[in-house]
């Protein structure tokens, strides 16, 4: 879902079904890491909510949606030129480089998809859904 702020920030909420595979583990794990971990290449968390069954994300708006909208979708596809494409793929490299390397965590995101990179309105990756990941021991690397 869309949404403003009352300072007239955009936003997109994300509402996990109650019947959602994702438990409030996953939830906490995901508010966790995606507070603690910042570039421009992540998903920027805004706010939460845990209270009872309702379970919501408050991230930052990306108009473009997702790559996979772009990737299944005939006219869309059809504008993603090459330096787009390539652009992207320069984003999702980046946001996993500093998953896996320059971030004081070690994340391995676990799930990620098209429908997990998101694209702001430059068309720049936004690795998103990070409630699968899992943090590896400091130690290793």
């Amino acid at each position: 879902m869309q949404g403003t702020l009352l300072n007239g920030e955009d936003i997109a909420v994300k509402r996990l079904s109650r019947d959602s595979a994702q438990g409030d583990l996953e939830f906490k794990n995901e508010v966790l890491l995606v507070a603690r971990l910042q570039h421009r290449n992540l998903g920027r968390l805004l706010g939460f909510c845990l209270e009872g069954n309702e379970r919501l994300l408050v991230y930052e708006f990306v108009p473009n949606a997702s790559l996979d909208q772009f990737i299944f979708d005939p006219i869309k596809f059809a504008n993603l030129d090459w330096k787009s494409r390539y652009k992207i793929i320069v984003g999702i490299g980046r946001g996993l480089l500093y998953l896996h390397e320059d971030s004081r965590l070690r994340i391995i995101h676990c799930d990620l998809k098209a429908s997990s990179i998101l694209l702001d309105a430059e068309m720049n990756a936004k690795i998103s859904d990070l409630g699968m990941a899992k943090q590896l021991c400091p130690t290793i690397g």
